[in-house]
């Protein structure tokens, strides 16, 4: 099959467009023929080795954490079948034209390859991170970053769940972040006068979904560095505040759906890019630059 891998850390020049084996599922693993591959900040990040701690690279990888395509071989005691259209996670790499999936679920007929590939990251971050900050029906939510993947997902996930949202973004994107249900404020210098401007009672909670250095200020905002949570602003480290990251533990089918739900309910996705898997290094550096207006995609089929 053909996949991207690499089989160093560094740049975007170290991927490459490979043929190599294709996975064989064992005992209840599927293999996806992959239709489309999210592309998300910590494929790069793993790429460039800031996510290795020092640790050398074992061998050649295949970047990408999402998929969404068919069911094309089974494993002993899958629960799926042959023909099954499914989105998740992938276990051994989404830039590659199979993949074993991790955790899977059953895609909707009316549910797009792109906006499925879009969900698993994205929707499970927002989740977690309301969770850590236990909003609630009634409650006044920060968004820092409410136009970005994450930001769009959880802005709409604390409406439904009752909240009021403010959310920053740039200046373009403030009609967008409107329009999911929250109350807009430009990011960049002020926005903490700007917050308060708009702000009717005290800020409950502050989600950094930008890491635009807006921590301190958000302490300030709060008074207190209970309920502020980062996804982004390593700063938190020296601050004292939660930096969330996720793992494994977190990928599952109840996730999926959970966020499906959502999705059944109305929650919009924004799509940005679709790139080609040759153009997997465009998809990354796409991505590291930081403002790619919707989700972008690896088309692999």
């Amino acid at each position: 099959m053909r996949a991207i891998t690499f089989a160093e850390y560094g740049g975007p020049e170290v991927l490459r467009l490979e043929e190599v084996p294709a996975p064989e599922p064992g005992e209840g693993q599927v293999r996806v023929a992959v239709r489309r591959a999210g592309v998300n900040p910590i494929d790069w990040k793993i790429r460039s080795g800031a996510m290795a701690g020092g640790a050398a690279l074992e061998g050649p990888q295949i970047p990408g954490l999402e998929i969404a395509g068919v069911v094309d071989a089974v494993g002993d005691g899958a629960e799926f079948r042959v023909g099954d259209e499914v989105f998740g996670w992938s276990a051994t790499g989404g830039y590659a034209e199979f993949a074993l999936g991790g955790a899977i679920v059953r895609k909707p007929a009316d549910l797009s390859w792109d906006d499925a590939a879009a969900l698993p990251v994205a929707g499970e971050t927002a989740l977690r991170v309301l969770r850590l900050l236990d909003v609630k029906a009634g409650e006044l939510l920060l968004v820092h970053g409410a136009s970005g993947a994450v930001g769009r997902f959880a802005t709409q996930i604390a409406v439904a769940l009752g909240a009021t949202v403010i959310g920053t973004a740039g200046q373009h994107n403030l009609d967008e972040v409107k329009a999911l249900g929250a109350i807009p404020v430009r990011y960049g210098d002020g926005w903490l006068e700007r917050v308060r401007e708009v702000a009717d009672r005290p800020v409950d909670a502050v989600f950094d979904a930008s890491g635009h250095g807006v921590l301190p200020e958000s302490i300030e905002l709060r008074g207190s560095k209970e309920r502020i949570v980062t996804i982004a602003d390593g700063a938190a480290f020296q601050l004292g505040l939660p930096f969330s990251s996720g793992g494994q533990d977190e990928q599952t089918q109840a996730v999926l759906n959970e966020i499906l739900g959502y999705v059944r309910n109305g929650l919009q996705i924004a799509q940005g890019k679709a790139f080609s898997l040759e153009e997997a290094a465009a998809a990354q550096e796409e991505s590291r630059k930081g403002h790619p207006g919707g989700k972008l995609t690896i088309a692999v089929s």
